[in-house]
């Protein structure tokens, strides 16, 4: 995959003037956005219309968690927007994974279109060991993020949204074919912010990453093409 296929930029933020200025400034150089709670949730699916007026794919970062039948029609209503990837969190269990991928075939074979792909939440990167430990769990944490990648898999899921300190067990596990979304990248120098289990970009391909999440070492530099460039380059050296 062409590294620009890999960088997926998160647009946090929550009206449609500042998506339109985010994207007119990237151009060409970026296709592929992420379109969390905060900027659905402000403005509603018509960032996806406009998006995808664009000629860009978008990862709907909604994170479904709820009893199967809920993420099942949930999953359902947001196929029919048309977006190239949805998730949930793995969490929820094997049966709510495996409603909500029933629920997202069934749908687009309705619709006629192209099934985004569905990919489960394992364990949020801005989550430390003291906080994991706080949780009360008994599995160490990395164990924890492959177990659930495990369930995900076998629940008929395309993927996981992972730290890329487990990228590279998960790809052990679960094959090559096994979407590993991401997030809490940081190239040399950017600042940490509110992640915990972070990588460079090159580290995190070279651990196994399938395609990366960037949000603020992007959309917050003095000049978000210049930056997108910078990691664009540092990724072809590894893609």
């Amino acid at each position: 995959m062409k590294a620009d296929k890999r960088l997926i930029v998160a647009i946090d933020v929550h009206s449609m003037d500042k998506v339109q200025q985010l994207v007119e400034t990237l151009g060409d150089s970026v296709n592929y956005y992420k379109v969390g709670m905060e900027l659905f949730y402000s403005v509603g699916s018509q960032v996806i219309t406009y998006l995808r007026a664009q000629g860009k794919d978008v990862f709907l970062d909604l994170k479904l968690h709820d009893i199967p039948n809920t993420v099942g029609q949930g999953l359902a209503t947001l196929t029919g927007l048309g977006v190239s990837m949805l998730n949930v969190h793995a969490s929820g269990g094997p049966a709510m994974m495996k409603a909500g991928a029933e629920a997202v075939r069934k749908k687009a074979d309705e619709m006629g279109i192209e099934r985004p792909k569905l990919i489960a939440v394992t364990v949020l990167t801005s989550i430390n060991s003291a906080e994991w430990s706080a949780l009360g769990y008994d599995l160490d944490l990395s164990k924890q993020v492959v177990h659930l990648a495990k369930l995900a898999q076998q629940a008929g899921l395309d993927g996981v949204v992972a730290s890329p300190q487990e990228a590279e067990a998960i790809r052990a596990i679960c094959g090559d074919e096994f979407v590993i979304v991401t997030p809490g990248i940081r190239p040399s120098g950017a600042a940490i912010n509110d992640q915990s289990r972070i990588a460079t970009p090159a580290g995190a391909l070279k651990n196994g990453a399938h395609q990366l999440v960037i949000g603020r070492p992007i959309t917050a530099a003095e000049n978000p093409r210049q930056a997108v460039q910078a990691i664009l380059e540092e990724m072809r050296d590894k893609a």
